[in-house]
């Protein structure tokens, strides 16, 4: 008793899928590795902080500004804190900001965290127009329970415990 089928033509078929299924497989698994490094998952400050995220390893960070947090130095390198309702994460970068960023307004940072715990950004993107938010600063504020609306402006407590850490 054999398993493989009678007819040559379905023989064929089988054959061929036994040879296309490893080749298939096997360039997946180079394509999702060869991805590893370049994903780039977003986290808002309190996310980074529960989930540990390792220095150097490529992420999103969005958040509020938070207020009075804005330093700029001389040699162009800018200092500031993004917030949540839980969490402050400090941030450096170095370059132009974009004309739409300020306090007490979203933003999405890409960069890496250092080993300081100091993020390190290396693009700044802020919101469009005054009603925008970045759809993860949205998800991870109404995850929280602090969204307050479209484009609201968040709750006084929480912009206070941003700027106050």
């Amino acid at each position: 008793m054999t398993l493989l089928p009678k007819s040559r033509k379905a023989r064929r078929r089988l054959a061929a899928v036994a040879v296309a299924a490893p080749i298939l497989a096997g360039a997946a698994g180079l394509a999702l590795y060869a991805m590893g490094d370049s994903v780039s998952l977003f986290y808002s400050p309190s996310q980074a902080q529960h989930a540990h995220v390792p220095a150097g390893r490529a992420i999103d960070l969005g958040g509020l500004v938070a207020k009075g947090s804005v330093v700029k130095k001389t040699d162009g390198t800018v200092e500031f804190a993004i917030a949540d309702h839980a969490a402050v994460s400090r941030v450096v970068y170095r370059g132009d900001l974009p004309d739409l960023f300020r306090e007490g307004q979203g933003v999405v940072t890409k960069g890496a965290y250092r080993s300081d715990g100091v993020f390190a950004a290396t693009e700044v993107l802020a919101k469009h127009d005054e009603k925008y938010m970045p759809k993860e600063v949205t998800r991870a504020l109404k995850a929280s329970g602090e969204w307050r609306g479209d484009g609201g402006p968040q709750t006084q407590a929480a912009m206070q415990a941003a700027g106050g850490q």
